[in-house]
């Protein structure tokens, strides 16, 4: 792939996604405050969204040469990355059709970035609204605090 294109994919990508109200801790888990879900949506299983993830970052990966892009804000570039695994067990409803998945994802020199998504489900499916670099070969890059009843991002 070229620079050029990859950057402007990247670009792409990191314009597309919005910050969520609602956050996590380490990883979210539902709480039964969050689980309510309006009567019309069908709530989607833990394999649904393990499905969902990963064709979302099978097509990614696809479109831009046969890596997944992020842009890493805190080394300020770009992320190069292949998926290594979804954490089926780090999967969660959060209420509201909105979902979490964890993944681990490598880049060609073996390092393993644990990237958090947030996604979102719509009449036309479930869409990905927020991909962030929460960790770096192991190391934290922020973690989660409770304040009013609304997680936020705290550096690590």
């Amino acid at each position: 792939m070229k620079p050029i294109a990859a950057i402007t994919a990247v670009a792409l990508l990191v314009l597309g996604t919005s910050a969520l109200a609602q956050e996590h801790p380490e990883h979210p888990k539902q709480d039964e405050k969050q689980a309510e879900q309006p009567k019309a949506e069908k709530k989607m299983t833990l394999d649904e969204l393990a499905d969902a993830i990963t064709l979302y970052i099978e097509q990614d990966t696809k479109l831009k040469g046969g890596y997944f892009m992020v842009y890493d804000a805190e080394e300020k570039k770009p992320l190069v990355l292949k998926l290594d695994k979804v954490h089926r067990e780090r999967l969660s409803g959060l209420g509201g059709g909105v979902y979490f998945a964890c993944t681990d994802m490598k880049s060609d020199g073996g390092v393993i970035y644990d990237l958090d998504f947030f996604m979102k489900q719509t009449a036309n499916g479930i869409e990905t609204t927020e991909v962030s670099v929460h960790k770096k070969a192991g190391k934290p890059r922020y973690g989660w605090k409770e304040e009013n009843g609304v997680w936020k991002k705290v550096k690590a």
